[in-house]
């Protein structure tokens, strides 16, 4: 099959987001039918809507496939070691609070690898937004067992099936301090872009899961091709709008969406008295 790069294009046609990617970079890494694209697409779609916050944002990643995506914008961005994406993104917040700081990482750099960072932050209400793209899965390493892998799942490291229980991530962050909280899927991108735009017009630690299929681990390890991967994403998902974090767990049978979380609190770099 031929694949017509980015640069083979006619004249006159670019694309959508051209003013925020590094089209230069393009075609991406991801893998066919990854749902990283759409993630992505969804926070730039949102800061192309707010210009003001657009100007003074700045993307931080860490190691794995969804911290890959920074490097394609043409945003301040950071890619980081491994698990460490959220104290970088403090250090930069803290260093100058004008800056708008988004983290834009996975599952494993910032629950497995980053967990202690994520509740740290989120119990001092640091000023970040924090979107996690959750694939169930170790995609860049070799589709090893993550903290969101769900009981009974394979992997190259559980082939008889994970024994583990899975994180529930907005109920971690909830508990942890978040002053926003939400998930969507791939299949969300109105809703996704939505909800972005909304967490960045606010203040305090926030957090987006965003659950995007990875049909080359997480799939193939569990007899789903990419139309399986994406049905499986689409039958599960039910409406769970301002629903507790603690009641809106991923099982099987079901995958609740919405935003769970909106407080006032006052962010951490609101407490820092000014230099004498």
């Amino acid at each position: 099959m031929s694949i017509r790069l980015y640069d083979e294009w006619p004249d006159g046609i670019g694309h959508p987001l051209d003013s925020l990617l590094r089209t230069e970079q393009l075609p991406h890494v991801w893998c066919v039918g990854c749902g990283l694209g759409t993630a992505t697409a969804c926070l730039l779609g949102a800061l192309e809507e707010l210009p003001a916050v657009r100007d003074h944002a700045v993307l931080v990643g860490g190691i794995g496939c969804t911290g890959r995506a920074v490097g394609y914008t043409k945003l301040d961005n950071f890619h980081t070691t491994h698990g460490r994406a959220i104290p970088f993104a403090t250090g930069l917040k803290l260093a100058d609070p004008s800056l708008n700081v988004i983290v834009f990482s996975g599952d494993g750099d910032l629950f497995s690898i980053g967990g202690n960072h994520f509740i740290h932050a989120a119990r001092r209400n640091v000023d970040l937004l924090v979107i996690c793209c959750n694939n169930f899965i170790y995609g860049m390493t070799g589709g090893q067992v993550a903290c969101t892998t769900l009981p009974g799942d394979h992997s190259t490291t559980t082939p008889m099936g994970n024994l583990e229980d899975a994180f529930n991530l907005p109920a971690l962050a909830e508990a942890a301090g978040a002053t926003y909280v939400a998930r969507w899927t791939s299949l969300h991108p109105v809703q996704t872009q939505r909800t972005i735009r909304e967490a960045l017009g606010r203040k305090g630690f926030r957090f987006i899961e965003i659950l995007v299929q990875c049909p080359t681990y997480y799939g193939k390890y569990n007899d789903m091709d990419l139309r399986g991967m994406v049905m499986y994403l689409k039958n599960r998902a039910a409406m769970a709008e301002g629903s507790a974090p603690a009641a809106v767990p991923i099982t099987k049978d079901r995958i609740p969406v919405g935003v769970f979380v909106r407080l006032e609190r006052r962010p951490f770099d609101g407490r820092i008295p000014p230099a004498s």
